[in-house]
């Protein structure tokens, strides 16, 4: 960025350029970037809107678009620069997601191709919350069905169907 852009901006707006440089951005992990992309996006919004409206206005004063950019030309160049330093953030941002995302995904697939033995299975942060394996067998319990009103009824039909059956057995 130029020199001409950096005495554009206040010291806060130079602030955030400032660490959205890569040397900055080599020392934050995933939410750390995230919160600094929700700022570059605020900052890049505020100034694209900020553009739109007062050339909007401008168009009916001026008779022409075109005059009505080169007026506001400065906020123009304002959100330029911060659409520029959004879009750096987000490319790293997308890589760190994308690394994480790999990690977990190979922290749970070696989870699950381990060797199953009764004992406890170890516990990782990211597994989150297993069932417990069952006495001896070194297998989850199996969860237990819900019961219900249907389910019920359907239970109660399949008893009376063999009761029935075998009360004709019985009487032949």
């Amino acid at each position: 960025m130029d020199n001409a852009i950096w005495g554009m901006l206040n010291d806060a707006e130079k602030g955030l350029l400032r660490s959205v440089e890569p040397s900055a951005l080599t020392d934050l992990d995933e939410d750390d970037l995230a919160a600094l992309h929700d700022r570059v996006r605020r900052a890049r919004n505020k100034y694209s809107k900020l553009y739109r409206r007062r050339a909007a206005a401008e168009v009916t004063e001026a008779g022409a678009r075109a005059k009505g950019h080169d007026r506001h030309l400065r906020t123009a160049i304002k959100a330029e620069a911060f659409e520029e330093a959004l879009a750096r953030v987000s490319r790293l941002l997308a890589q760190k997601a994308k690394a994480s995302a790999d990690e977990i995904r190979r922290e749970r697939i070696a989870m699950a191709r381990a060797p199953r033995t009764g004992g406890a299975a170890p516990v990782t942060p990211t597994a989150g919350k297993a069932a417990a394996p069952a006495k001896g067998s070194g297998r989850p319990a199996p969860k237990a069905k819900a019961k219900t009103p249907v389910s019920k009824k359907t239970t109660a039909s399949n008893r009376a169907a063999t009761a029935r059956t075998q009360a004709r057995r019985d009487a032949t």
